[in-house]
């Protein structure tokens, strides 16, 4: 990502009452991050979720110096942006509707490997927890997946440090800047994990661990997986917080049975009770819900760009694919949408990643 492309991006997501959602909507109508600060209030406004108070927030933002030191702590510790626009940014993320505009990333693994599933649970792990946990990721090494967690006491922790025994990726999804680690007695397993996979966040440096930022955190854990593995959790577990973010995600759910009565089995039982997770005993049982075949590499997940958008926007695909760039005009002209109906769906396009805008009113396929 270009230095001032992420100077500017870090300036919106700075600017007050613009959240991830919005900075999206602002990136899209005028064209980049840079041109959200150059716009007239007059533009601004026209652009949905922009009212008086939020267009003077952006007009009178001047603090560009802390974006400035934030890229300088970026540069100088090696840290990957991952900007929602591009690539290399997690395709499975893209997809829910509030994920973070820009990660943070410090880490070798690749994001959107075929086969990712997250492993979460009680940070009051019990022996069975902490057993079943460790055969699980051990079983799994031949699968060559990457195992996401959060790096919590517990079932986190238990996952990563099994992952780094075994030789399999992982990536602890925090939910803090990456100048510190929370909790600190994990920073020797973050240390090898970062060449055994990654930490990821949306926070920025001097962001600490706030209790709020937590269930945030869950939804990237929820976004970025094909499958969620509860290992042991109560009834009121943060684990099920994230079990019920990858359910509205459509992602599949899964969930080890304990003993009636086990404090720390309620949750993943109870999952189980109400058809809301598969049970799962072993390895075995998830390779086989996720249809995984051993010794068969699935290949790096990239989503069907034009699956599932209605037939107005594959007609701007098709245009969109005679020039490298197309003005709005022209496309509108062709098609013969309104001005206010191709925006609404060159927007749409824009947050799904397929389409690109550009100076001038242009707009190209990514």
């Amino acid at each position: 990502m270009q230095t001032e492309n992420l100077k500017y991006v870090l300036s919106l997501l700075q600017v007050p009452n613009v959240g991830n959602v919005l900075a999206k909507n602002l990136i899209a109508y005028c064209g980049s991050p840079k041109a959200v600060f150059t716009q007239k209030k007059n533009h601004l406004l026209k652009i949905p979720g922009v009212g008086e108070k939020i267009a003077g927030n952006i007009l009178n933002f001047k603090d560009f110096d802390k974006a400035e030191a934030e890229v300088s702590f970026i540069e100088k510790h090696q840290i990957k942006p991952l900007y929602f626009l591009e690539e290399d940014y997690p395709a499975r993320l893209k997809e829910i509707v509030d994920a973070p505009v820009l990660l943070f990333y410090k880490g070798n693994a690749n994001l959107n490997q075929g086969r990712v599933i997250g492993i979460v649970g009680t940070r009051k792990a019990t022996d069975y927890g902490k057993a079943a946990c460790e055969k699980l990721v051990q079983d799994l090494a031949p699968y060559n997946p990457v195992i996401i967690s959060g790096l919590a006491y517990g079932i986190d922790y238990t996952a990563h440090k099994a992952c780094v025994h075994n030789g399999i990726t992982t990536v602890g999804v925090l939910g803090h800047g990456l100048d510190k680690i929370y909790p600190a007695v994990h920073r020797s397993i973050a240390v090898k994990m970062v060449s055994n996979g990654g930490l990821l966040t949306e926070y920025t440096s001097g962001i600490g661990p706030d209790r709020e930022h937590f269930p945030a955190r869950n939804r990237i854990v929820a976004g970025m997986i094909d499958g969620l593995v509860l290992v042991e959790t109560t009834r009121f577990g943060g684990a099920l917080i994230t079990a019920e973010i990858a359910s509205s995600y459509d992602r599949e759910v899964f969930a080890y049975p304990g003993r009636a009565g086990d404090e720390y089995s309620t949750g993943c039982n109870h999952l189980i009770k109400v058809n809301k997770a598969y049970l799962i005993e072993n390895a075995e049982d998830l390779v086989y819900y996720l249809g995984w075949q051993k010794g068969v590499e699935k290949p790096a997940f990239v989503k069907n760009k034009y699956e599932g958008l209605a037939e107005q926007q594959m007609a701007i695909v098709n245009l969109l694919k005679e020039k490298d760039k197309t003005e709005i005009d022209h496309l509108s002209n062709t098609l013969g949408y309104g001005s206010s109906e191709i925006s609404v769906l060159l927007l749409d396009m824009e947050f799904k990643g397929l389409i690109q805008a550009l100076p001038g009113k242009c707009y190209r396929l990514i």
